[in-house]
């Protein structure tokens, strides 16, 4: 060969090389990145040219497709639709032709698109015969009736506010509700004059109620005296008290040490020296504040660690980390340790802790999806219950048990009483607002037992209700009967 051929045959040999690393870095290396590209609109047009799968809760599909009108400017054939949208808005997110999506919407968005890997034969068996292309379903852990008594519960009070609800023995999720909420329906399509301003008028910035935030998982809240059941379990744990019927060491008035502020309780309340019992269904401030200083800032953020605090939680949907702080000194560790101070909770995070106590001090892992399916409802995964911590032993969880008890029993619980069913309890109302200015924040954290030992339900619920009369706002008052009203839709679906 001639050097002028040859020289043609190699820059044609290193064209050819050259188109062969392209074609593997953008089908290998890139493919990814391209996929999710927002400007590549044929993953979209993939993405709703079939029906979605499901979300399932109690075998009914709470989820839907529809197909979007015929129009030259839409080549996007189905959009998603929601079956009472605002009360299951918290565990679904959305799911839009404009706006993406989020929370299980987004995350299990291959089981639902049917693009998982995992639906690989599936899919295979499907192109073979000819069928188009099915969504698979994710099945839930959520009580359509806990969850319905929830929603209704937050909406008849009518301010802001969340409930979580957990199966204490297995991390089962029952109930998440949020309010106000908000349908994905409205902006599940892409059109500019109903589905854009639906997604406008949704935002923070032009609805001050939030109604998008998932107040059961994103947002902390300081817990006030519903944190006092983690101050008791800290004292019995590490041995400061060794039942709940032991006087505590507990001045009346309490000077926090390094200080000279008085922390008071609210009223006229029997909390000098009281026993573990008495200060619970009371609600002293005093006796938990100095528990807390006496641990130590180290044990008591060791102890609210074992209950979850300071991590956030994947169930798969994210849940923001509750907080207990670090480097307190000793009046801040009091403060906190009632609740007040840094200390900050979500409704999940409270629904962890009244679940561990339940379930004898074992802390199962919070989880809302139990399997997930193809289309012909074979199960793909199931999710396996997992225990996370130890947050108590056996012997102090039934000690904290009984406590909690006579809270309903005798205490500031009793509205959340159940004929036939031993509930166990405990109010909050946290302050709220620059030197507590604003409205406070009503709290409540219980678990129902039934007649043959079982805890089939743990709940948390917390009120922001601006509009209220300051004095009315309590969680024995606002937040008890609809705990109650959750605790009693799980134990008549038992039935």
């Amino acid at each position: 060969m001639n050097k002028p051929l040859r020289r043609i045959a190699i820059f044609c040999g290193l064209l050819v090389l050259a188109l062969l690393i392209r074609d593997n870095w953008l089908q290998y290396v890139k493919a990814d990145s391209l996929k999710d590209d927002p400007k590549n609109r044929r993953v979209t047009i993939a993405r709703y040219s079939t029906p979605r799968g499901d979300i399932i809760v109690d075998g009914d599909p709470i989820t839907g497709s529809t197909e979007t009108s015929k129009s030259g400017l839409n080549d996007l054939k189905f959009k998603r639709t929601y079956k009472n949208g605002p009360m299951w808005a918290p565990v679904t997110g959305y799911a839009s032709q404009a706006f993406g999506a989020n929370q299980l919407e987004s995350i299990e968005d291959g089981i639902l698109t049917g693009n998982d890997d995992r639906l690989f034969f599936r899919n295979t068996f499907n192109m073979i015969t000819g069928k188009q292309r099915q969504g698979g379903n994710v099945v839930t852990t959520l009580n359509a009736a806990a969850q319905k008594a929830a929603y209704n519960g937050l909406k008849s009070q009518g301010g802001k506010g969340a409930v979580a609800a957990i199966d204490p023995a297995t991390g089962k999720i029952l109930a998440l509700a949020s309010y106000p909420s908000y349908d994905p329906s409205t902006f599940a399509g892409n059109s500019t004059s109903t589905d854009s301003k639906a997604w406008t008028a949704l935002q923070k910035k032009n609805n001050a109620s939030d109604p998008m935030l998932n107040r059961a998982l994103r947002e902390t809240y300081p817990p006030g005296s519903t944190f006092k059941v983690v101050t008791a379990a800290a004292a019995l744990e590490n041995g400061l008290y060794n039942s709940a019927d032991e006087k505590t060491d507990s001045p009346l008035p309490y000077i926090m040490k390094g200080t000279t502020t008085e922390l008071k309780n609210e009223g006229n309340i029997p909390c000098k020296d009281a026993t573990l019992r008495i200060a619970l269904r009371y609600s002293c401030n005093t006796v938990f504040g100095k528990i807390g200083a006496d641990l130590g800032n180290e044990k008591m953020l060791e102890e609210a660690k074992k209950f979850g605090f300071d991590s956030e939680q994947f169930t798969p949907v994210r849940s923001s980390a509750s907080v207990f702080s670090d480097n307190m000194n000793s009046s801040q560790t009091a403060l906190s340790s009632i609740g007040q101070f840094n200390t900050a909770a979500t409704p999940l995070q409270m629904a962890m802790v009244a679940s561990a106590v339940a379930n004898d001090g074992k802390l199962m892992k919070p989880y809302m999806v139990d399997k997930l399916q193809s289309s012909n409802l074979d199960t793909i995964s199931q999710t396996e219950p997992q225990e996370m911590s130890q947050p108590l032993s056996a012997k102090n969880a039934q000690t904290l048990q009984s406590m909690m008890e006579t809270v309903v029993k005798e205490g500031t619980g009793t509205n959340a009483q159940i004929n036939g069913v031993t509930v166990g309890g405990k109010t909050g109302t946290a302050q709220h607002g620059v030197e507590n200015s604003e409205n406070p924040y009503a709290w409540f954290i219980s678990y129902a037992k039934l007649a043959d030992g079982s805890k089939p339900v743990a709940v948390a619920v917390v009120i922001e209700d601006d509009k209220a009369n300051r004095d009315d706002i309590s969680g024995g008052g606002l937040a008890a009967p609809i705990a109650k009203s959750v605790m009693e839709a799980v134990i008549g679906s038992k039935k």
